[in-house]
C-alpha cells in the first residue's frame, strides 16, 4: 500500500479514524483485495469536500482519483457516506 507522505489539515485524527473505522467495517466477501488504506481513501474524500477541488484535481499523493470516487459512489447509496 502507498503510504500519505504528509498530512492535510483535512485528514482524520487517529481518534475520529477509530470511530469511522468502525462504521466502515471489514471487506468480505469474493473480490480483489484493497490496494489502498481506506483511512486514505477517506482522508481524500474529506480533503475534496473541504477544499471543493475536482475529483481529478486531487494531489497525487492520494490514490488515483477514479479510485477515490469510486468509494465515494459506493457508500453514497447504501447510507455510508
Amino acid at each position: 500500500m502507498e503510504e500519505q507522505t504528509k498530512g492535510y489539515p483535512s485528514d482524520l485524527t487517529d481518534e475520529r479514524w477509530k470511530v469511522l473505522e468502525s462504521l466502515l467495517g471489514e471487506k468480505t466477501g469474493a473480490g480483489r483485495p484493497l490496494k489502498y488504506d481506506l483511512r486514505q481513501i477517506v482522508n481524500a474524500i474529506m480533503y475534496m469536500v473541504r477544499t471543493g477541488c475536482q475529483w481529478r484535481a486531487l494531489p497525487h499523493d492520494f490514490p488515483k482519483w477514479s479510485t477515490i470516487y469510486y468509494h465515494f459512489r459506493k457508500w453514497c447509496p447504501d447510507g455510508t457516506w
